[in-house]
């Protein structure tokens, strides 16, 4: 698999990256054991997770998993921590909170360190310049190899990544940002990703398969899906729910339409239109079974032709009003 550099960083990671938020719930230590062992064998090496997940259950199966089928040196493990389970404080990006998340995250991994270490979203209770330095602790202790931030909006970002730019010798450098990116979700290209691409900030796409509505499995199936997927499923079938209206389906329905004029499937040209955007290092999939990674990974092989990435373009594009972007030209 095709490696890229994370953000303006000299750490590579594989254009696909494999996503753990199933894990210890839908997913269990035999089939993430599958996933992880899948993925390895065919060159990947971003795997994703957070403390958060399965409350902490993903992190100690990938530990687990890591330990007796897969060297340590051959995965980059990114993990997350702010997120709490707190009805009133729902993100605590306290340095105290974060600093204690990470070494509770490490002990569960069974690592020494994480190689990319993200604050999984804005904490406005908090300093933003303290968050910041429980980053710049991780790093210069060892706990973390990269760090990067999940869910800042494009003032948030912005405003982080430049502070952390303001002194070099003294802070690290944002690598990336998490966000949610598809062709059913191009919210990010109005600030975050504009900010993102000046500020040397690598993009790392989640949900970039329309939270599985552009593998096309939905489209003729009655609602709210067909029997086993996230839809049909009642903890899941709100996440999924919001991109199964009339602009999602006009997106899916030209999303197929290229794909039969390509001999692809419409997951293979979701995935690979998402992959090749501009700042995007590795989208992160998160497949539920060997057989859907399998499917993910066959986009590898796939460029797609500009014209289709046109058609694709128009049918996803945003509305963009004053003052996103470039106002100047609106």
């Amino acid at each position: 698999m095709e490696q890229r550099h994370l953000g303006r960083t000299g750490l590579r990671v594989s254009r696909i990256g494999l996503g753990t938020l199933t894990w210890g719930r839908g997913t269990d230590e035999h089939d993430a054991a599958e996933l992880v062992k899948t993925f390895w064998e065919a060159g990947g090496s971003l795997v994703d997770t957070a403390d958060v997940y399965a409350d902490g259950e993903a992190e100690y199966l990938l530990g687990r998993i890591v330990d007796r089928l897969v060297p340590r040196e051959d995965l980059v493990i990114a993990t997350k921590a702010g997120s709490v389970p707190d009805p009133e404080r729902r993100f605590d990006g306290s340095r105290g909170h974060l600093l204690g998340a990470l070494d509770a995250s490490l002990h569960r991994l069974g690592t020494d360190h994480v190689d990319l270490w993200q604050v999984h979203a804005f904490d406005p209770l908090t300093p933003l310049e303290e968050t910041l330095q429980a980053l710049d602790i991780a790093v210069t202790t060892g706990r973390a190899r990269y760090a990067g931030v999940s869910n800042f909006s494009g003032w948030q970002l912005a405003k982080a990544a430049t502070w952390q730019l303001a002194l070099p010798a003294g802070r690290t450098r944002l690598a990336s940002t998490q966000m949610e990116y598809s062709l059913l979700q191009r919210g990010v290209e109005r600030e975050v990703l504009p900010a993102a691409l000046d500020l040397g900030v690598g993009l790392l796409p989640s949900s970039p398969l329309g939270r599985g509505v552009l593998t096309g499995k939905y489209r003729h199936a009655a609602p709210p899906g067909p029997p086993g997927s996230r839809g049909a499923s009642e903890q899941l079938a709100g996440f999924v729910a919001p991109y199964l209206d009339d602009a999602g389906d006009r997106v899916v329905d030209a999303l197929t339409t290229a794909a039969d004029g390509l001999a692809a499937t419409p997951l293979q040209v979701a995935l690979a239109w998402v992959r090749d955007r501009p700042g995007v290092c590795a989208p992160l999939v998160g497949p539920r079974t060997a057989e859907q990674l399998a499917a993910a990974l066959s986009a590898e092989a796939l460029t797609l032709p500009d014209e289709i990435c046109q058609a694709l373009d128009d049918v996803s594009a945003p509305v963009h009003r004053y003052p996103d972007q470039d106002w100047s030209t609106l």
